[in-house]
């Protein structure tokens, strides 16, 4: 079998979608089937590098700025190489060019939404919710439509993309969407963690790993520890919550400007964005993983944290925080200040036994739900139907 994922950017700072197209691509490969990738990113990017895995940049002139022509007539060459097309995100011209290029071809195509249906945009971002109502009737829904199926990385996200526009009538298909998880669960990384960051290695560390970005509720992390300071359950000399993840721009800078006006400068250590075998210290080194986030269709770093035996504390609106809850991997309440200072509190309550439960009930709940190898079997069970009928065509 052979698959094209046809994704905006393979820039890793874009978040989840591109890493979890990346650990699909090498897992795939144990079952005998190519994945190549195309995006609109220019030859010249330096974000192309992908192991066993050939990414197709298209985006060459200056009209692909306006619409990725170079992708459309990419897509109208060699669609038929392959066996079925994944499409990454709706709001993209890559996907109405796709569409184009496909629609009257008996190649099979589907779409992953990521979260981008998700109501909270509609309620937070008013605005713009209503310039995308306008575009949706003739430029987003017969695309959707012509689709073999949405695919959904957990039923809550399927459920909840269901408020956000109309017309709305698809074929919905739900996967079991994972992650590969730390590559060597009985090794210690986090000495390569600590060799970059040595203020932390005698720190309780409470770590934030993702995009620095309002909808994962950073400012509420600040404001919540700057609420536990005043109550006496935290400890600046003992106590570091780390925050993660790229942190240029404004928004970083008004956090930064929070923090030091809430009083809690010195509770706060920022590493940047961290990859790899330090990324994975991190987890190890640290005694729990923390996202309020307002909104996540899934959640890669918290599968991540799951593989690393961290337990997780997140919100309720973290699309799979129900299975996190029933399986005893973590503790779940409100993306609020109050919810987020309630999660601290619970979690500092635990004695040692009940946190060691937690850590355990954390790797076995990754195991059973979310390893990349659940995904990459359900991605392929789904497109099956399609790629027969294309063959008996």
């Amino acid at each position: 079998m052979k698959l094209l994922h046809v994704i905006q950017s393979v820039n890793p700072k874009h978040g989840g979608p591109i890493e979890g197209v990346r650990q699909q691509a090498r897992e795939h490969i144990l079952n005998e089937t190519i994945v190549e990738i195309a995006s609109l990113d220019s030859v010249d990017d330096i974000f192309l590098a992908f192991p066993n895995t050939p990414v197709y940049p298209c985006k060459s002139t200056f009209l692909d700025n306006i619409f990725p022509v170079t992708l459309f007539k990419w897509l109208k060459f060699y669609h038929a190489d392959y066996d079925a097309i994944l499409f990454n995100g709706i709001w993209g011209f890559h996907l109405l060019a796709g569409w184009l290029a496909l629609r009257k071809t008996s190649t099979p195509y589907y779409v992953f939404p990521h979260g981008m249906l998700d109501p909270w945009f509609k309620k937070t971002y008013p605005f713009k919710h209503l310039k995308k109502s306008l575009i949706w009737p003739w430029a987003i829904f017969p695309v959707l439509r012509g689709a073999e199926a949405l695919l959904f990385t957990c039923e809550q996200e399927k459920l909840l993309a269901r408020e956000s526009f109309w017309p709305y009538d698809f074929n919905e298909i739900v996967i079991d969407y994972g992650t590969e998880g730390i590559p060597l669960p009985k090794k210690d990384y986090t000495q390569e963690f600590y060799k970059n960051h040595p203020q932390l290695e005698c720190k309780q560390i409470f770590l934030f790993l993702g995009r620095v970005h309002p909808k994962k509720g950073p400012d509420l992390l600040i404001k919540a520890i700057a609420l536990l300071q005043k109550e006496g359950y935290w400890n600046f000399d003992k106590m570091s919550l780390v925050m993660a993840g790229p942190a240029e721009g404004p928004y970083a800078r008004r956090l930064i400007y929070l923090a030091k006006k809430l009083g809690v400068t010195d509770s706060i250590y920022w590493t940047g964005m961290i990859t790899g075998n330090q990324k994975w210290g991190a987890y190890q080194a640290s005694d729990v993983f923390i996202l309020p986030s307002h909104q996540e269709n899934f959640g890669i770093s918290v599968a991540e944290a799951l593989s690393c035996s961290l337990p997780v504390l997140i919100s309720s609106k973290i699309n799979i925080f129900a299975e996190i809850k029933k399986d005893g991997a973590g503790l779940v309440e409100l993306d609020s200040v109050q919810g987020t200072a309630k999660l601290f509190r619970r979690w500092l309550a635990l004695d040692q036994s009940q946190k060691a439960a937690t850590r355990r009930a954390a790797k076995d709940c990754f195991d059973r739900r979310y390893h990349i190898s659940n995904t990459v079997n359900s991605i392929d069970s789904a497109l099956s139907n399609a790629i027969i009928k294309k063959g008996t065509k």
